[in-house]
């Protein structure tokens, strides 16, 4: 599964857990393989990619925010899953 996300890229997500939904910003750092991340080849059959960006707005401490892409498909943040909309 290739990744269409590029660094520099701003995005919004929201936790599709959270009742009501809350829209947040950040901005691509990192695109990572799964090798890249240190992760063994049997980790391939689960995650795609690894996108490391850090949350908009900035702020004097840096919230950095790590997001897996599943083989499923789907796009995770802390174990939990989340929708991506990327930002023009």
């Amino acid at each position: 599964m290739q990744s269409e996300i590029k660094i520099g890229q701003r995005f919004e997500f929201s936790l599709l857990s959270d009742s009501p939904t809350q829209e947040r910003q950040a901005v691509v750092t990192r695109v990572l393989s799964n090798g890249e991340e240190g992760m063994g080849p049997e980790v391939d059959y689960y995650l795609a990619y690894w996108v490391e960006a850090n949350e908009l707005p900035e702020t004097e401490v840096v919230t950095k925010l790590v997001f897996e892409r599943g083989v499923d498909g789907k796009v995770y943040l802390d174990g939990r899953v989340v929708a991506i909309t990327v930002m023009e």
